[in-house]
């Protein structure tokens, strides 16, 4: 009798760790190693006698901003690059790009408006001197590379969002009446009393009639990719104001800009009914007051919807995010190395994410989605990419970067919020999904070996280990 009621009690412990097992969480986990990317983990309780190296707690209830999207930017050499596969092979890489099923998911995307350094060659939308009504505006130029890049894009998916910014106006609008604000005999023709580092210093002829026809030149290009079947989300009025480069580029005067958006360009696509928003980007500068001398000059904040930046702007965005709390982020260009396309790249890249979203951001941009094997721009600066194609083998390379935005992006919800947290792991991001009702944990181990963290979710614990050097994405359904 005593053995047959020992196999009762057996058997209820039993029953009830199943039941225990039953009602566990539900986590699923990705992780990529440098030799081992984007495989699947089964988590797996661990004992409480198993001690974490870091503990961090996440209340749901600690929410911070909003996250818009994430994506790269739609430029005229990776078109040309997606040209040297079979279309099969081009279809494979916008799926994994843009597909909300299997790919990296992508809603939001940059694209330039005229010539960037990742143009085949320079060019506007009209370099008619003297054309203030824009009549020759045109963007036939884009409809051999960007329109059909773009399109692509939302025929997989057609929620896409796109926003735009100029290098550089067209050439005339700018004293020197050339593209390139710096001269660079191998790259560029500007003449020698042309060139100039000088910053705070307007290249824009800043004379009404420019202005004017600036303003409707930004006008011309919203309608004109509206007619061609693509919205234009956002304009970022520069991309870096600050910078006078060898390639398009124009530096403006902060009080400049900020006449621009104030008197000009906001009042024109109000004229016209234009739902586009209009931003301040890109930043590329840490100083506050290249920001607020734009957005407190004149009317400019009423009609300015958000911030954008990318490189040294990083050293800006905390005290913007500070003193204008209600205002938009975006990191707009994630820094894009030197064409490495290793490991230590994706891991230098995880910081910039960490201290965007610490500091504010709402949605974050890679910048060359695709290019050929040697990453090159115009002007002979070797980029990283998040895939790379071999124009002579046309073997087909998914970098370390692909995967460390795929593990972002492919979980985090537009929608989505950034949760502030507490503890002692400072390679953790995490965000939660209300719709969903899930957590989503983007966590870095830098250790040389594995490394057991526990993440407090609310009244829930999860607790794993993770491998050396791995970047990990847990989603936790609630």
């Amino acid at each position: 009798m005593k053995h047959i009621k020992g196999l009762i009690v057996v058997a209820l412990i039993a029953f009830s760790s199943c039941k225990q097992e039953e009602k566990g969480l539900d986590v699923s986990w990705k992780s990529s190693t440098e030799q081992s990317v984007w495989t699947d983990k089964t988590y797996q309780p661990q004992s409480a006698e198993v001690t974490p190296e870091a503990t961090i707690v996440v209340n749901t209830t600690n929410q911070q901003q909003t996250i818009d999207g994430f994506g790269g930017c739609f430029n005229e050499l990776g078109w040309e690059a997606l040209a040297m596969v079979t279309p099969e092979e081009k279809q494979q890489i916008l799926n994994d790009l843009f597909s909300q099923e299997t790919g990296c998911k992508f809603t939001l995307c940059r694209m330039p408006i005229g010539a960037n350094d990742y143009a085949v060659d320079w060019y506007s939308h009209n370099e008619t001197e003297g054309d203030f009504a824009m009549e020759n505006f045109s963007i036939d130029r884009d409809k051999k590379r960007l329109i059909p890049y773009i399109k692509e894009a939302q025929k997989i998916n057609p929620d896409v969002a796109v926003w735009a910014s100029p290098w550089c106006p067209p050439s005339w609008m700018k004293h020197s009446k050339h593209y390139a604000c710096k001269s660079n005999p191998k790259f560029n023709d500007l003449p020698e009393e042309w060139s100039s580092t000088e910053e705070l210093v307007s290249r824009f002829i800043t004379e009404p009639e420019y202005f004017e026809a600036y303003a409707l030149y930004f006008t011309k290009f919203v309608q004109a990719y509206k007619e061609a079947g693509i919205d234009i989300s956002a304009v970022h009025v520069q991309n870096e104001y600050n910078s006078a480069q060898n390639f398009p580029s124009c530096v403006w005067k902060p009080e400049d800009l900020g006449i621009l958006i104030s008197d000009y360009l906001g009042p024109k696509f109000e004229a016209e009914n234009l739902d586009t928003e209009i931003w301040l980007g890109t930043v590329e500068r840490p100083q506050l007051e290249r920001v607020t001398d734009v957005i407190e000059y004149g009317n400019a904040k009423k009609y300015i919807d958000g911030i954008g930046f990318q490189w040294a702007g990083k050293g800006a965005i905390e005290a913007v995010h500070a003193t204008y709390p209600e205002m938009r982020l975006m990191q707009t260009e994630t820094e894009c190395g030197d064409g490495s396309n290793d490991w230590k790249a994706a891991e230098y890249t995880f910081s910039l994410m960490k201290h965007y979203f610490e500091n504010g951001a709402n949605s974050y941009m890679y910048w060359n989605m695709v290019l050929d094997e040697t990453g090159k721009s115009q002007w002979g600066w070797k980029q990283n990419s998040m895939i790379s194609i071999d124009s002579k083998t046309k073997a087909i390379t998914y970098n370390p970067e692909f995967y460390l935005m795929k593990h972002l992006s492919a979980f985090v919800m537009p929608g989505s919020v950034k949760i502030d947290t507490a503890g002692d792991d400072e390679n953790t991001v995490v965000f939660y999904n209300e719709a969903e009702n899930n957590v989503v944990i983007l966590a870095y181990n830098d250790a040389s070996e594995n490394k057991t963290v526990q993440f407090n979710i609310n009244d829930k614990e999860v607790k794993a280990s993770l491998d050396a050097k791995s970047f990990n994405t847990l989603t936790v359904n609630l």
